[in-house]
């Protein structure tokens, strides 16, 4: 059983609600703004009856040699620090979370940074980073007798929150973009059992529609502005904590799309160090695609105090979001962490993917934003050599398989967008041949892609 309380606070103008008593679209009755978790007993403990960091820290990595599923995963081996469950027996999950930490030797060397990691989430379940919220907040909807779940998504929500829906044996209600998303990530909310509706607008005409579709029906609304999906995303940073012996990286380098990710992980470091489980918290930068960028014109602008929404345009359909819900979420992580936000262009996308696959490392496009960011941020010396750089990776290499082929086979990019950096494309892509079905040929190409 869970004793802890939590309660939920409005961004925006401080009100508080219970949990239980969310608005179905977990907007704020006073001001509009988003909700978020909190736990006032936390500050309440003092002296004996606050949370010991050294019994928290041995408790969590033993429970990763235990053969309980809920030890096993990486968001609820962590559960005092997400007491959002009346019984954590209530809790859904397909052993989401402990991925892994890799170093980036390659880019490492060349950006002349003596610490380069990425946290890659692609290698959850269902392939992204959406498992962790999505175990967090569908337990909470199971715990609270849902029939249906729902989400609007270009795609990897979809397929996390139709997995999870499918394991905890409930229906699930899917609306996409018509013709913008990925296939690999239908697919997936296909085989799970989603009924996928395609509307005919973009991913935020889709989010009005179930917004009214869920004010009408008692369907449980699993997008990001759901606080309890942040609650899961922000385990991240306790892993990434944990991997570097509870010291924090200096950078923390996040996609930006709808923006909750930024926001959970900020929250997650923020709480470790209110916790005193570490001393201080990174510094945490956000990078956008160049045509859906609406947070870093918000920045240029009214120094992140508006947003204006924006038509997206970007081939990194994840990240293909121009109204971003949890923007002032992410506007107080990176004012509060002294971080940057920025945008790269397509072409430094599909360089920065290439090139973290020549690691050994794919990802869908638009994790490879934060690779291509950190290149910028490096060049203005934003980012020393002696620090320590944390890259997340949001998503797998498989879930847009189309974009790789695409661009190793020279179709992705047009002439234009190729200017003025032919050397690193055609070194980078220069491993997909048609060739005569002999042997001759087959060395011939061999030995053209040697070096």
């Amino acid at each position: 059983m869970n004793d802890n309380l939590h309660q939920l606070r409005c961004f925006g103008c401080g009100a508080r609600i219970a949990g239980p008593d969310a608005l179905p679209n977990f907007r704020c009755a006073q001001c509009g703004d988003l909700f978020e978790v909190e736990y006032p007993g936390w500050t309440l403990r003092q002296g004996t009856n606050r949370p010991n960091p050294g019994a928290l820290k041995w408790l969590w990595r033993e429970r990763r040699c235990s053969s309980e599923a809920l030890d096993q995963s990486g968001v609820w081996r962590f559960r005092e620090l997400l007491p959002i469950l009346e019984n954590y027996g209530n809790a859904i999950t397909l052993r989401e979370g402990n991925t892994p930490l890799y170093a980036l030797t390659r880019a490492a060397r060349v950006l002349g940074i003596d610490q380069l990691f990425a946290k890659h989430q692609g290698m959850n379940p269902t392939g992204s980073f959406k498992d962790t919220g999505m175990t967090a907040a569908l337990s909470v909807a199971k715990e609270r007798g849902f029939e249906w779940v729902a989400c609007a998504s270009t795609g990897n929500t979809s397929a996390a929150m139709a997995a999870y829906a499918a394991r905890a044996g409930l229906r699930s209600l899917v609306l996409i973009p018509e013709g913008k998303i990925a296939w690999g990530k239908l697919s997936q909310a296909m085989d799970y059992g989603a009924v996928t509706c395609q509307l005919k607008t973009d991913f935020d005409g889709c989010v009005k529609v179930l917004a009214e579709i869920v004010r009408e029906e008692p369907i449980y609304l699993l997008n990001s502005v759901n606080p309890y999906r942040l609650e899961g995303q922000k385990t991240p940073a306790f892993e990434i904590a944990e991997a570097l012996e509870w010291t924090v990286p200096d950078h923390l380098i996040v996609p930006g799309g709808n923006l909750a990710n930024s926001s959970a992980l900020g929250k997650g470091f923020r709480e470790l160090r209110e916790l005193g489980l570490v001393a201080r918290m990174p510094r945490i930068s956000v990078i956008q695609a160049e045509g859906a960028n609406p947070l870093v014109r918000s920045f240029a602008t009214s120094h992140g105090s508006e947003l204006e929404p924006v038509e997206a345009h970007t081939r990194a359909s994840a990240i293909r979001i121009g109204n971003p819900a949890s923007w002032r979420k992410a506007v107080r992580v990176i004012q509060d962490t002294d971080g940057w936000c920025l945008d790269v262009t397509e072409t430094e996308i599909a360089i920065a993917k290439a090139e973290l696959g020549a690691e050994g490392l794919g990802c869908e496009p638009a994790s490879a934003v934060t690779l291509a960011g950190l290149k910028k941020l490096r060049a203005d010396g934003k980012v020393a050599s002696g620090e320590t750089v944390v890259l997340v990776l949001t998503g797998h290499t498989l879930k847009d398989a189309d974009y790789t082929i695409d661009f190793h086979r020279g179709t992705l990019l047009k002439e234009e967008e190729i200017a003025g950096h032919e050397t690193e494309v055609d070194g980078l892509r220069r491993n997909a041949f048609a060739v005569d079905a002999s042997p001759a040929a087959v060395l011939a190409a061999m030995k053209g892609n040697a070096g």
